[in-house]
């Protein structure tokens, strides 16, 4: 693993360990990148509970709950079909804290109101509120995925500990 997801993991997993908080991932475009680069850090047991693969719009209804009308309204890439991950990801395991991405990551796949590079992000408390976001990343599929990783990561720490290191997450929002 990069040093920039090593590090990043490390101060996540600080900071949940701190908390007494676990962590669960919903992941579509990333494919278990999250969970992997969390899991790569020792002693991530303590603080990671679970994660979902839900590639397809089935997995995502069957193993997250996320609605038929979510999906057909707001489509698989939508703040809305990862607030409804995270929701589902929190309603089937321990975590206090879930994240979700859903994203294009390419090289297909993209459209004029969501070109490759889009993804959309939610992170969520048990008991609390979601927040949602979208951003858009360039380069290859590859790095499209690893940006979300890291974006995913550094806004754990960012809304809910420390803030990251100068240059770790390189997302522009959209409105």
């Amino acid at each position: 693993m990069d040093t920039t997801l090593a590090s990043l993991s490390s101060q996540v997993g600080e900071l949940l360990r701190r908390r007494g908080w676990l962590l669960a991932t919903a992941e579509s475009c990333t494919g278990g990148w999250v969970a992997e680069a969390v899991t790569a850090t020792a002693g991530s047991s303590a603080w990671f509970d679970c994660g979902w693969i839900t590639y397809s719009n089935e997995a995502k209804q069957a193993l997250l709950g996320v609605t038929d009308a979510t999906l057909h309204r707001h489509g698989a890439v939508s703040e809305a079909t990862v607030a409804a991950m995270v929701a589902g990801a929190l309603a089937r395991c321990q975590a206090n804290l879930a994240l979700a991405t859903s994203g294009i990551a390419g090289p297909g796949g993209g459209s004029e109101n969501k070109p490759v590079g889009t993804v959309c992000f939610a992170w969520g408390l048990r008991g609390g509120a979601t927040d949602t976001a979208t951003c858009h990343f360039v380069g290859d599929r590859e790095a499209v995925r690893r940006q979300a990783v890291a974006h995913a990561l550094t806004v754990v720490l960012e809304r809910y500990g420390e803030a990251p290191p100068a240059g770790a997450s390189h997302a522009k929002s959209v409105p």
